[in-house]
Protein backbone atom coordinates (compact mmCIF):
# COMPACT_ATOMS: atom_id res chain seq x y z
CA UNK A 1 0.00 0.00 0.00
CA UNK A 2 1.70 3.26 -0.91
CA UNK A 3 0.57 6.35 0.67
CA UNK A 4 0.79 9.99 -0.32
CA UNK A 5 2.60 12.65 2.08
CA UNK A 6 2.45 16.16 1.29
CA UNK A 7 5.68 18.12 2.55
CA UNK A 8 3.91 20.99 4.90
CA UNK A 9 6.16 23.48 6.05
CA UNK A 10 4.10 26.20 8.39
CA UNK A 11 4.05 29.79 7.15
CA UNK A 12 6.30 32.05 9.87
CA UNK A 13 3.41 34.58 11.21
CA UNK A 14 4.87 38.24 10.93
CA UNK A 15 6.69 39.26 14.28
CA UNK A 16 4.31 42.43 14.62
CA UNK A 17 1.23 40.44 14.62
CA UNK A 18 2.97 38.12 17.38
CA UNK A 19 3.51 40.78 19.37
CA UNK A 20 0.02 42.06 19.20
CA UNK A 21 -1.50 38.70 20.00
CA UNK A 22 1.01 38.33 22.68
CA UNK A 23 0.25 42.03 24.35
CA UNK A 24 -4.11 41.34 23.72
CA UNK A 25 -4.06 37.81 25.71
CA UNK A 26 -2.11 39.38 28.45
CA UNK A 27 -4.59 42.32 28.24
CA UNK A 28 -8.08 40.12 27.28
CA UNK A 29 -10.45 42.34 29.57
CA UNK A 30 -8.94 45.64 28.99
CA UNK A 31 -9.58 45.12 25.61
CA UNK A 32 -12.78 43.93 25.26
CA UNK A 33 -14.20 46.80 27.38
CA UNK A 34 -12.25 48.99 25.27
CA UNK A 35 -13.81 47.48 22.21
CA UNK A 36 -17.33 48.10 24.21
CA UNK A 37 -17.01 51.47 24.76
CA UNK A 38 -16.10 52.01 21.44
CA UNK A 39 -19.00 50.27 20.17
CA UNK A 40 -21.82 52.36 23.15
CA UNK A 41 -20.25 55.73 21.38
CA UNK A 42 -20.75 54.30 17.44
CA UNK A 43 -24.34 53.63 18.39
CA UNK A 44 -25.22 56.75 20.80
CA UNK A 45 -24.02 58.66 17.56
CA UNK A 46 -26.54 56.94 15.15
CA UNK A 47 -29.30 57.27 17.65
CA UNK A 48 -28.74 60.73 18.04
CA UNK A 49 -28.33 61.45 13.99
CA UNK A 50 -31.30 59.17 13.50
CA UNK A 51 -33.88 61.26 16.16
CA UNK A 52 -32.81 64.65 15.43
CA UNK A 53 -35.89 67.19 14.98
CA UNK A 54 -34.32 67.37 10.71
CA UNK A 55 -34.42 63.65 10.75
CA UNK A 56 -37.95 62.98 12.46
CA UNK A 57 -39.76 65.57 10.07
CA UNK A 58 -40.57 65.25 6.28
CA UNK A 59 -38.44 67.40 4.80
CA UNK A 60 -40.53 69.28 2.29
CA UNK A 61 -39.95 68.62 -1.40
CA UNK A 62 -38.46 71.94 -3.57
CA UNK A 63 -41.63 74.04 -4.43
CA UNK A 64 -42.44 74.36 -7.97
CA UNK A 65 -41.95 77.53 -9.10
CA UNK A 66 -45.37 77.68 -11.43
CA UNK A 67 -47.17 76.09 -8.40
CA UNK A 68 -45.52 78.89 -5.70
CA UNK A 69 -46.72 81.76 -8.63
CA UNK A 70 -49.88 80.44 -8.84
CA UNK A 71 -50.67 80.70 -5.13
CA UNK A 72 -48.78 83.77 -4.63
CA UNK A 73 -51.55 85.44 -7.37
CA UNK A 74 -53.77 83.82 -5.44
CA UNK A 75 -53.05 85.40 -1.89
CA UNK A 76 -53.06 88.88 -3.59
CA UNK A 77 -56.35 88.59 -4.52
CA UNK A 78 -57.52 88.17 -0.85
CA UNK A 79 -58.18 91.71 0.56
CA UNK A 80 -59.65 92.92 3.46
CA UNK A 81 -61.97 94.95 0.84
CA UNK A 82 -63.50 91.91 -0.44
CA UNK A 83 -66.47 91.85 1.87
CA UNK A 84 -70.21 90.77 1.36
CA UNK A 85 -73.04 93.68 1.91
CA UNK A 86 -74.49 92.30 4.96
CA UNK A 87 -75.10 93.81 8.65
CA UNK A 88 -72.42 93.51 11.00
CA UNK A 89 -74.77 91.67 13.56
CA UNK A 90 -75.60 89.43 10.85
CA UNK A 91 -71.89 88.84 9.43
CA UNK A 92 -71.24 87.70 13.03
CA UNK A 93 -73.96 85.13 12.96
CA UNK A 94 -72.37 84.06 9.68
CA UNK A 95 -69.14 83.90 10.74
CA UNK A 96 -70.09 81.72 14.00
CA UNK A 97 -72.20 79.44 11.99
CA UNK A 98 -69.17 78.42 9.70
CA UNK A 99 -67.23 75.55 11.91
CA UNK A 100 -63.29 75.51 12.41
CA UNK A 101 -61.95 72.92 11.06
CA UNK A 102 -61.27 69.03 12.35
CA UNK A 103 -58.20 68.16 12.47
CA UNK A 104 -54.87 69.29 14.50
CA UNK A 105 -53.81 72.60 14.38
CA UNK A 106 -50.25 72.73 15.42
CA UNK A 107 -48.21 75.59 16.80
CA UNK A 108 -46.32 77.65 14.19
CA UNK A 109 -41.94 77.40 15.12
CA UNK A 110 -40.39 80.39 16.69
CA UNK A 111 -39.81 83.24 14.67
CA UNK A 112 -35.79 84.05 15.52
CA UNK A 113 -34.52 87.13 14.77
CA UNK A 114 -32.03 87.49 17.20
CA UNK A 115 -29.55 87.11 14.93
CA UNK A 116 -30.80 90.25 12.80
CA UNK A 117 -29.19 93.74 14.01
CA UNK A 118 -29.30 97.19 13.50
CA UNK A 119 -31.10 98.59 11.30
CA UNK A 120 -32.68 95.83 9.39
CA UNK A 121 -34.19 94.65 13.26
CA UNK A 122 -35.36 97.93 14.13
CA UNK A 123 -37.23 97.87 10.67
CA UNK A 124 -38.55 94.81 11.51
CA UNK A 125 -39.93 95.51 14.65
CA UNK A 126 -41.72 99.18 13.33
CA UNK A 127 -43.17 97.35 10.96
CA UNK A 128 -44.59 94.81 12.92
CA UNK A 129 -45.66 97.21 15.93
CA UNK A 130 -47.56 99.24 12.84
CA UNK A 131 -49.35 95.48 11.70
CA UNK A 132 -50.00 94.90 15.51
CA UNK A 133 -51.03 98.77 16.30
CA UNK A 134 -53.49 99.45 13.31
CA UNK A 135 -55.59 96.18 13.18
CA UNK A 136 -55.49 95.69 16.70
CA UNK A 137 -54.37 98.41 18.98
CA UNK A 138 -57.58 97.98 21.32
CA UNK A 139 -57.18 94.43 21.28
CA UNK A 140 -56.51 92.26 24.72
CA UNK A 141 -53.09 90.60 24.41
CA UNK A 142 -54.27 87.54 22.37
CA UNK A 143 -55.57 89.20 19.94
CA UNK A 144 -52.40 91.48 19.41
CA UNK A 145 -50.07 88.16 19.53
CA UNK A 146 -52.38 86.47 17.03
CA UNK A 147 -51.94 89.48 14.43
CA UNK A 148 -48.05 89.61 15.25
CA UNK A 149 -48.12 85.67 14.26
CA UNK A 150 -49.95 86.21 11.22
CA UNK A 151 -47.82 88.46 9.92
CA UNK A 152 -44.59 86.16 11.17
CA UNK A 153 -46.39 83.09 9.36
CA UNK A 154 -46.72 84.86 5.98
CA UNK A 155 -42.68 86.19 6.06
CA UNK A 156 -42.10 81.90 5.95
CA UNK A 157 -44.77 80.90 3.49
CA UNK A 158 -43.43 81.27 -0.46
CA UNK A 159 -46.71 83.02 -1.51
CA UNK A 160 -45.88 85.79 0.66
CA UNK A 161 -42.51 88.41 0.67
CA UNK A 162 -39.93 87.02 2.35
CA UNK A 163 -39.56 90.22 4.95
CA UNK A 164 -41.75 91.64 7.83
CA UNK A 165 -42.36 94.97 6.52
CA UNK A 166 -42.80 93.56 2.50
CA UNK A 167 -45.67 91.21 4.25
CA UNK A 168 -47.18 94.29 6.16
CA UNK A 169 -47.07 96.97 2.98
CA UNK A 170 -47.89 93.91 0.59
CA UNK A 171 -49.91 95.86 -2.38
CA UNK A 172 -50.14 98.96 -0.79
CA UNK A 173 -48.76 100.31 -4.04
CA UNK A 174 -52.23 99.32 -5.01
CA UNK A 175 -51.33 96.74 -8.16
CA UNK A 176 -52.31 94.12 -6.47
CA UNK A 177 -54.68 95.31 -3.49
CA UNK A 178 -53.22 95.67 -0.05
CA UNK A 179 -53.32 92.97 2.11
CA UNK A 180 -53.79 95.04 5.49
CA UNK A 181 -56.25 97.16 5.67
CA UNK A 182 -54.48 100.01 7.48
CA UNK A 183 -51.69 100.37 4.65
CA UNK A 184 -54.62 101.64 2.06
CA UNK A 185 -57.46 103.45 4.45
CA UNK A 186 -55.76 106.08 5.63
CA UNK A 187 -55.26 105.10 8.53
CA UNK A 188 -51.93 106.17 8.51
CA UNK A 189 -52.09 110.16 7.31
CA UNK A 190 -53.19 109.49 12.07
CA UNK A 191 -50.03 109.68 14.31
CA UNK A 192 -50.71 106.03 17.05
CA UNK A 193 -51.21 107.11 20.55
CA UNK A 194 -48.13 106.55 23.12
CA UNK A 195 -49.18 103.81 25.31
CA UNK A 196 -51.18 101.63 22.94
CA UNK A 197 -47.71 101.99 20.83
CA UNK A 198 -45.58 100.99 23.39
CA UNK A 199 -47.73 97.74 24.30
CA UNK A 200 -48.01 96.80 20.22
CA UNK A 201 -44.25 97.22 20.55
CA UNK A 202 -43.44 94.96 22.93
CA UNK A 203 -45.80 92.08 21.26
CA UNK A 204 -43.87 92.69 18.46
CA UNK A 205 -40.46 92.31 19.67
CA UNK A 206 -40.95 88.92 21.71
CA UNK A 207 -42.52 88.12 18.48
CA UNK A 208 -39.56 88.66 16.94
CA UNK A 209 -37.56 87.04 19.27
CA UNK A 210 -39.39 83.25 19.34
CA UNK A 211 -42.92 83.89 21.09
CA UNK A 212 -45.64 81.73 19.51
CA UNK A 213 -49.16 82.36 19.39
CA UNK A 214 -49.95 78.99 19.17
CA UNK A 215 -54.20 78.83 18.88
CA UNK A 216 -53.29 80.56 15.81
CA UNK A 217 -51.57 77.76 14.38
CA UNK A 218 -50.17 78.29 10.45
CA UNK A 219 -52.66 80.63 9.68
CA UNK A 220 -51.94 83.19 6.95
CA UNK A 221 -55.32 85.18 6.79
CA UNK A 222 -57.69 86.38 9.06
CA UNK A 223 -60.74 88.96 9.80
CA UNK A 224 -62.78 90.68 11.90
CA UNK A 225 -66.27 88.84 13.15
CA UNK A 226 -68.49 91.75 12.26
CA UNK A 227 -67.32 91.22 8.35
CA UNK A 228 -67.77 88.23 5.61
CA UNK A 229 -65.04 88.38 3.01
CA UNK A 230 -65.95 86.38 -0.17
CA UNK A 231 -62.78 84.70 0.03
CA UNK A 232 -63.55 82.93 3.68
CA UNK A 233 -65.13 79.95 2.27
CA UNK A 234 -61.95 78.98 0.29
CA UNK A 235 -59.76 78.70 3.29
CA UNK A 236 -59.87 77.14 6.61
CA UNK A 237 -61.08 78.16 9.78
CA UNK A 238 -58.83 77.78 12.23
CA UNK A 239 -59.07 79.94 15.31
CA UNK A 240 -61.28 82.62 16.82
CA UNK A 241 -59.19 84.77 19.08
CA UNK A 242 -60.68 87.81 20.41
CA UNK A 243 -62.74 89.66 17.40
CA UNK A 244 -60.51 87.92 14.88
CA UNK A 245 -61.35 84.90 12.90
CA UNK A 246 -58.03 83.35 11.96
CA UNK A 247 -57.73 80.91 8.67
CA UNK A 248 -55.04 78.71 6.67
CA UNK A 249 -54.75 77.02 3.46
CA UNK A 250 -56.62 74.22 2.76
CA UNK A 251 -53.92 71.35 1.47
CA UNK A 252 -50.61 70.95 1.59
CA UNK A 253 -50.16 74.72 1.31
CA UNK A 254 -51.46 75.13 5.11
CA UNK A 255 -49.55 72.60 6.48
CA UNK A 256 -46.23 73.07 8.85
CA UNK A 257 -44.00 71.57 5.64
CA UNK A 258 -44.81 74.44 3.20
CA UNK A 259 -43.34 77.25 5.50
CA UNK A 260 -39.89 76.71 4.05
CA UNK A 261 -39.08 79.99 3.13
CA UNK A 262 -36.55 81.59 4.31
CA UNK A 263 -36.27 85.32 6.19
CA UNK A 264 -34.53 87.81 3.62
CA UNK A 265 -33.12 89.51 7.39
CA UNK A 266 -33.59 92.64 4.75
CA UNK A 267 -36.07 95.28 5.19
CA UNK A 268 -37.18 98.32 3.75
CA UNK A 269 -37.52 101.32 5.00
CA UNK A 270 -41.25 101.58 7.15
CA UNK A 271 -41.19 105.75 6.69
CA UNK A 272 -40.66 105.46 2.85
CA UNK A 273 -43.34 102.55 2.37
CA UNK A 274 -45.57 104.61 4.42
CA UNK A 275 -45.08 107.60 2.36
CA UNK A 276 -45.83 105.36 -0.65
CA UNK A 277 -49.05 103.99 0.64
CA UNK A 278 -49.96 107.95 1.78
CA UNK A 279 -49.06 108.94 -1.90
CA UNK A 280 -51.39 106.05 -3.50
CA UNK A 281 -53.79 107.00 -1.17
CA UNK A 282 -54.08 110.05 -2.77
CA UNK A 283 -54.00 108.93 -6.16
CA UNK A 284 -57.04 106.65 -5.15
CA UNK A 285 -59.03 109.26 -3.63
CA UNK A 286 -58.16 111.37 -7.44
CA UNK A 287 -59.03 108.92 -9.82
CA UNK A 288 -61.99 109.67 -11.77
CA UNK A 289 -65.11 107.44 -10.94
CA UNK A 290 -65.84 105.36 -14.04
CA UNK A 291 -69.28 105.85 -15.84
CA UNK A 292 -70.61 102.56 -14.58
CA UNK A 293 -70.10 103.56 -11.21
CA UNK A 294 -71.34 107.30 -11.72
CA UNK A 295 -74.92 105.24 -13.29
CA UNK A 296 -75.05 103.25 -10.07
CA UNK A 297 -74.78 106.60 -7.82
CA UNK A 298 -77.37 108.10 -9.91
CA UNK A 299 -79.83 105.19 -9.78
CA UNK A 300 -79.28 105.59 -5.82
CA UNK A 301 -80.02 108.99 -5.63
CA UNK A 302 -82.86 108.72 -6.90
CA UNK A 303 -84.08 106.27 -5.14
CA UNK A 304 -83.65 108.16 -1.73
CA UNK A 305 -84.32 111.21 -2.56
CA UNK A 306 -88.02 112.82 -2.86
CA UNK A 307 -89.32 113.14 -6.46
CA UNK A 308 -88.67 116.43 -6.60
CA UNK A 309 -85.07 116.45 -6.42
CA UNK A 310 -84.99 112.98 -7.71
CA UNK A 311 -85.82 114.66 -11.40
CA UNK A 312 -83.02 117.17 -10.87
CA UNK A 313 -80.30 114.08 -10.57
CA UNK A 314 -78.48 112.88 -14.09
CA UNK A 315 -75.26 111.68 -14.80
CA UNK A 316 -72.95 113.62 -17.37
CA UNK A 317 -69.53 113.42 -19.20
CA UNK A 318 -67.33 115.89 -18.84
CA UNK A 319 -65.12 117.61 -21.88
CA UNK A 320 -62.07 115.42 -20.50
CA UNK A 321 -64.16 112.33 -20.68
CA UNK A 322 -64.62 111.84 -16.75
CA UNK A 323 -68.07 111.10 -15.67
CA UNK A 324 -70.31 112.62 -13.37
CA UNK A 325 -73.47 113.03 -11.22
CA UNK A 326 -74.86 116.53 -11.50
CA UNK A 327 -78.24 117.87 -9.50
CA UNK A 328 -79.54 120.73 -11.57
CA UNK A 329 -81.13 123.30 -9.54
CA UNK A 330 -83.59 125.35 -11.04
CA UNK A 331 -82.47 129.02 -11.28
CA UNK A 332 -84.12 131.81 -8.87
CA UNK A 333 -84.28 128.86 -6.62
CA UNK A 334 -82.46 129.07 -3.32
CA UNK A 335 -80.13 125.60 -3.14
CA UNK A 336 -79.82 122.94 -0.29
CA UNK A 337 -76.20 121.78 0.87
CA UNK A 338 -75.54 119.10 -0.53
CA UNK A 339 -73.66 117.15 2.98
CA UNK A 340 -71.12 114.49 1.72
CA UNK A 341 -72.02 111.11 2.68
CA UNK A 342 -69.84 109.46 4.95
CA UNK A 343 -67.47 106.60 3.41
CA UNK A 344 -68.11 103.21 4.19
CA UNK A 345 -65.98 101.97 7.07
CA UNK A 346 -63.22 99.48 5.22
CA UNK A 347 -61.01 98.98 7.84
CA UNK A 348 -61.11 97.34 11.56
CA UNK A 349 -62.50 99.28 14.31
CA UNK A 350 -59.37 99.73 15.43
CA UNK A 351 -58.04 101.51 12.41
CA UNK A 352 -60.88 103.58 12.22
CA UNK A 353 -60.03 104.33 16.16
CA UNK A 354 -56.88 104.88 15.08
CA UNK A 355 -57.74 107.27 12.12
CA UNK A 356 -59.01 109.70 15.26
CA UNK A 357 -56.30 111.06 16.61
CA UNK A 358 -58.14 112.32 19.12
CA UNK A 359 -56.79 111.44 22.86
CA UNK A 360 -59.82 108.88 24.64
CA UNK A 361 -61.28 109.40 28.16
CA UNK A 362 -58.01 107.78 29.47
CA UNK A 363 -56.44 110.56 28.65
CA UNK A 364 -54.27 109.03 25.69
CA UNK A 365 -52.00 111.60 23.47
CA UNK A 366 -50.73 110.82 19.99
CA UNK A 367 -47.63 110.21 18.58
CA UNK A 368 -46.16 113.97 17.50
CA UNK A 369 -48.51 116.02 15.56
CA UNK A 370 -51.04 114.26 13.64
CA UNK A 371 -50.55 114.23 9.86
CA UNK A 372 -53.09 116.55 7.80
CA UNK A 373 -54.87 114.27 4.76
CA UNK A 374 -55.15 115.82 1.72
CA UNK A 375 -57.77 118.98 1.00
CA UNK A 376 -60.96 117.11 0.70
CA UNK A 377 -63.28 119.40 -2.27
CA UNK A 378 -65.95 121.41 -0.20
CA UNK A 379 -69.59 119.79 -0.88
CA UNK A 380 -70.41 123.69 -2.90
CA UNK A 381 -68.27 125.71 -4.02
CA UNK A 382 -68.35 128.93 -2.85
CA UNK A 383 -68.35 130.33 -6.78
CA UNK A 384 -71.53 127.73 -7.78
CA UNK A 385 -74.54 129.25 -8.63
CA UNK A 386 -78.27 128.53 -9.30
CA UNK A 387 -78.66 126.10 -12.10
CA UNK A 388 -74.67 124.73 -11.94
CA UNK A 389 -73.14 121.65 -11.54
CA UNK A 390 -72.92 120.79 -7.49
CA UNK A 391 -70.07 118.79 -6.47
CA UNK A 392 -70.95 115.78 -4.28
CA UNK A 393 -69.26 113.71 -1.95
CA UNK A 394 -65.64 111.97 -3.36
CA UNK A 395 -65.27 114.65 -5.91
CA UNK A 396 -67.40 113.17 -8.18
CA UNK A 397 -69.84 115.72 -9.45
Amino acid sequence: MTSLVLPFKPVAAHPAFVRSHAWLQRRRHEAAGSFGVATAVLVGFSLIANNSPGALRERPAPAEPAAVATVAKQAQTFTPFQVRDVAPDKAVALNAAMPIEMGPNPAAKPFEASSVKGTAYLRALTCLTQGIYYEAAREPEEGQRAVAQVILNRVRHPAFPNSVCGVVFQGSERPTGCQFSFTCDGSLYSQPMRSYWDRARKFAHEALQGYVSAPVGNATHYHADYVVPYWASSLAKNAVISSHIFYRWKGGWGQPSAFSQRYSKHEADPYALRSLALAAEAREQAAPTPVEEVSEIVVEAKRELPPELAKLVEAETTATGDARVTMRLPAGKPGQPVIPATPPTLGSASSVWSMSGRADANGQKPLGTPVTPPAQASAIPPSAKAGAPVTTAGGVE
